[in-house]
């Protein structure tokens, strides 16, 4: 047995170094392809961060950017084997996306392990920069925190008092639910119940009951990708918003708007770090995204993904090395900027303070173009929405 392993260890030593001589620059998209969150990431993701590679000629200090994808089915133990395998064995320099928080976290466990740098766009919990923050790992994109600040905030002050959560059953919904439950409270609101539903759910009738009998103000979807579709079809259903309750969305995609039509999301308040409309800066590369995505425009997860690996490779560039320890010190040290982010900075604890924008979704007869879906509320800077560190319990943070 200790032979064996011994041999292991030789192996998986010799496929490093063979990899690392190799003049490739491996970056890794890992995340959901099949199944619930495919939509807002899945081969958008890739899509996403070959286009970053693009904007390098496909070419860094003399090696070629290769990027590959796999598929975890947001299963934890696939996305902690593939990510070390691809680290051991394959050459991967770093991982982007992430999906389902649950599998981001066994993600970020292998990538503190061997010491590889992880982008994390599609995982929303707000643990990833609190108490499992890492030196390794960079959140771009939204979290549970962003995304309860500025949606239950705004929907509690317009009158929406008490809420009833319908939540998924694992690591984001319950994110979600607690960190909007703290915005809900502190606004003067309450919430009156709760129900969690397991991923994939096909049918909400009794959750969607249960919220409906509890006759509260806002029937709170603490759920994302195909089943806050489903949830969303199902409530109309039901005639949640025509017997007088609000329904509240903490995490809708435009993938999800554009999916479900503006007759069924109209006046619907979402939260999004991203909009392809934003500027003439986002539409001119929404347009070279929507060319190899069958005229879809991204998601915010997908624009996350970008972002994260332009930052990268602008960090690789400045450090001249894909040394780890060194490409993520240049990470944190240089400010984001891409097509949506200007001059924005990354805190000790991995949180890229993007500017979140609260948004309404237009009705039918307002949309004047494809994909004119939102209407922008108001936004706020990253310092301002994004929990303070001093509140998050990152180790790192002194």
């Amino acid at each position: 047995m200790k032979l064996r392993w011994t041999m292991a260890a030789i192996l998986a030593a010799q496929a490093s170094t063979a990899f690392a001589a190799d003049n490739v620059i491996r970056i890794g998209v890992l995340n959901d392809q099949s199944g619930v969150f495919a939509d807002n990431g899945g081969r958008g993701s890739v899509v996403a961060a070959k286009l970053a590679a693009d904007d390098f000629g496909n070419e860094l200090l003399g090696k070629k950017i290769e990027i590959i994808s796999a598929d975890h089915q947001n299963k934890p133990d696939i996305a902690s084997a593939t990510a070390r395998k691809w680290f051991d064995n394959e050459g991967v320099d770093m991982i982007a996306d992430g999906a389902a928080s649950s599998a981001g976290f066994a993600i970020l466990e292998v990538a503190k392990q061997k010491n590889k740098i992880f982008v994390i766009s599609g995982p929303g919990s707000s643990d990833f920069t609190g108490k499992s923050c890492s030196p390794v790992s960079f959140h771009f994109n939204y979290d549970t925190y962003a995304l309860s600040k500025l949606t239950s905030d705004a929907i509690t002050r317009a009158g929406g008092k008490t809420w009833y959560f319908v939540t998924a059953d694992y690591a984001f919904g319950h994110a979600l639910q607690r960190d909007a439950t703290k915005f809900i409270e502190a606004a003067g609101g309450k919430v009156i119940g709760s129900a969690a539903h397991p991923l994939g759910t096909a049918d909400f009738a009794s959750f969607l009951l249960q919220a409906q009998g509890s006759k509260a103000d806002v029937v709170g979807l603490a759920t994302s990708g195909a089943d806050v579709q489903t949830a969303i079809k199902q409530a109309g259903e039901f005639g949640i918003v025509e017997g007088g309750q609000k329904l509240a969305g903490l995490l809708v995609f435009i993938t999800d708007v554009n999916s479900l039509g503006l007759k069924v999301t109209q006046g619907l308040q979402v939260t999004t770090s991203f909009y392809w409309d934003l500027n003439e800066q986002t539409r001119a590369w929404s347009k070279r995204y929507a060319a190899q995505m069958d005229g879809k425009v991204a998601s915010m997860v997908q624009a996350g993904v970008y972002s994260g690996v332009h930052h990268y490779l602008s960090a690789v560039k400045a450090a001249g090395t894909t040394d780890a320890t060194a490409v993520a010190a240049k990470m944190h040290e240089l400010k984001v900027n891409d097509m949506y982010n200007k001059d924005v900075a990354i805190r000790p604890d991995g949180r890229v303070l993007h500017t979140m924008y609260l948004v309404q979704v237009k009705k039918p007869e307002e949309s004047k173009y494809k994909f004119d879906y939102y209407r922008v509320v108001s936004s706020k800077p990253g310092e301002e929405v994004f929990r303070p560190m001093s509140e998050g319990g990152c180790p790192l943070v002194k």
